[in-house]
């Protein structure tokens, strides 16, 4: 176990001097997660790298180290790679990205991929001011608390374009938004963590309404769109989906 673990950081720090010295020709690979970028511990998670045809080798980056390699097979073309994770820990949480080598060529890394464990902590509570059901024009406040020290919280709204919005504060942080418009409308939670990839268990729903301007009622709250498959919180009793990073269909 020792001789393979010097050799694979032998081999990364080998391959971050070629990589610096070359010039680069080849397109950026594309890495994201299936089923999704946050996940429950103890949860499987793949994280996909997409290259072209012509590659021959890929490598998954880890805190910028080797961390996996996928190889060509004696057959076929090689344009997408997938690097299994069986179960998500604290360890496995964190920052990755890949490469991929064609011919004598190494490509540029990829964007980073943050994935999150999530169910670290205890849940925390949410709860959206002046209330759920706003006009639009109005400003709300989203209170997230954690009883359990935590110094970090996260407010994520369901949707495919969601990304998740990051407040610091003792124990409880306030998430602004405003003017409400009907594209605010929809079902929101919040974590609390320790760091960017360790989180707590979700917050309980809370669904936000917002109609048209006071004695306008043509925007009639609608349900938010969501999309097709397993989402990273469908395993928590009373939560559905969300949307912090999901990549192209494999």
């Amino acid at each position: 176990m020792p001789s393979t673990l010097t050799a694979l950081l032998c081999l990364g720090l080998c391959l971050s001097q070629m990589i610096s010295s070359q010039k680069y020709t080849l397109m950026k690979p594309i890495i994201w997660a299936k089923p999704n970028s946050i996940i429950p511990k103890g949860n499987p998670v793949t994280i996909w790298c997409k290259g072209i045809h012509e590659a021959i080798e890929y490598h998954l980056l880890f805190k910028g180290q080797l961390s996996a390699l996928e190889r060509q097979k004696s057959h076929g073309l090689m344009n997408k790679v997938r690097f299994p994770i069986p179960a998500m820990t604290l360890h496995t949480a964190g920052r990755y990205n890949c490469i991929y080598l064609s011919g004598e060529l190494w490509s540029k890394p990829s964007d980073p991929l943050d994935l999150v464990v999530t169910g670290m902590y205890d849940i925390p509570t949410l709860s959206v001011q002046p209330g759920p059901e706003v006009v639009s024009g109005e400003n709300v406040t989203f209170h997230c608390h954690l009883e359990t020290a935590t110094n970090t919280f996260f407010l994520l709204k369901e949707g495919r374009s969601s990304r998740p919005q990051q407040r610091y504060g003792k124990n409880q942080a306030d998430f602004f938004m405003g003017p409400m418009t009907p594209a605010h409308r929809g079902t929101y939670r919040c974590f609390g963590s320790y760091n960017d990839f360790a989180w707590s268990l979700p917050s309980e729903p809370v669904k936000l309404l917002v109609t048209g301007s006071i004695g306008d009622t043509s925007f009639a709250p609608t349900e938010p769109n969501s999309y097709d498959g397993e989402d990273s919180w469908d395993v928590y009793p009373s939560t559905t989906k969300t949307g912090f990073q999901k990549g192209p269909t494999t």
